[in-house]
């Protein structure tokens, strides 16, 4: 089954509500998947990313901005990171280490934190290259949650969640393809720092 749900209905009391949905997902899932091809997984980001990020959401959409709660939430929602009971393999996109959310001074902390945190535990993280080859036509971003019973994808208008057996497979089957070609460990590193010298040298924004 695959349900839709528009953004104007999902937000309509702003971005709180439906980050609290999401700290709940996470905390009921004990394993999960992510591939975010051109921004940081949200559970990843630092509180002034995602501030621009739900200030940009705010504006596009014309809901209320309620944007502190709903980054104070977002912040909740990365405590499943240190709590020792869950794990989350990550594919980002290099695309995602170079997007411009607000200017070298939100994206040169963003990329330390991913530094910092690259080797966690609860964390798998691979970063796939912009010149990889992979075995898998391009693909929006997508989440796996409830241990890979539902699968949420985020488009323009609204949010889709899939939870037919038929279909999670075939999330099995892009999520292997995509991870196989990422990088990890030393090589991860190598593109993040590559990514910190760019944005250390980048000029002010404005």
């Amino acid at each position: 089954m695959t349900s839709s749900v528009p953004w104007s209905e999902r937000l309509s009391t702003g971005t709180e509500a439906i980050q609290d949905d999401v700290v709940r997902w996470y905390q009921d899932t004990r394993r999960g998947k992510a591939y975010v091809p051109a921004m940081i997984w949200g559970t990843l980001q630092t509180e002034a990313y995602a501030t621009v990020i739900l200030g940009q959401v705010v504006d596009f959409l014309g809901v209320p901005n309620d944007v502190p709660a709903g980054v104070a939430k977002r912040m909740q929602r990365q405590e499943v990171l240190y709590d020792g009971a869950h794990h989350y393999d990550v594919v980002l996109g290099e695309q995602a280490l170079y997007t411009n959310i607000g200017g070298a001074e939100v994206m040169r902390p963003q990329v330390e934190r991913l530094l910092r945190e690259l080797r966690l535990d609860s964390l798998t993280l691979g970063i796939l290259p912009t010149t990889a080859p992979v075995d898998l036509f391009p693909v929006p971003g997508f989440n796996v949650y409830g241990d890979g019973d539902r699968v949420h994808v985020e488009l323009v208008s609204s949010s889709v969640d899939v939870t037919e057996q038929s279909e999670l497979a075939l999330y099995d089957k892009a999520f292997a393809a995509l991870s196989s070609a990422a990088s990890y460990g030393d090589a991860a590193e190598e593109l993040l720092r590559k990514a910190h010298s760019f944005w250390t040298s980048a000029p002010p924004q404005g």
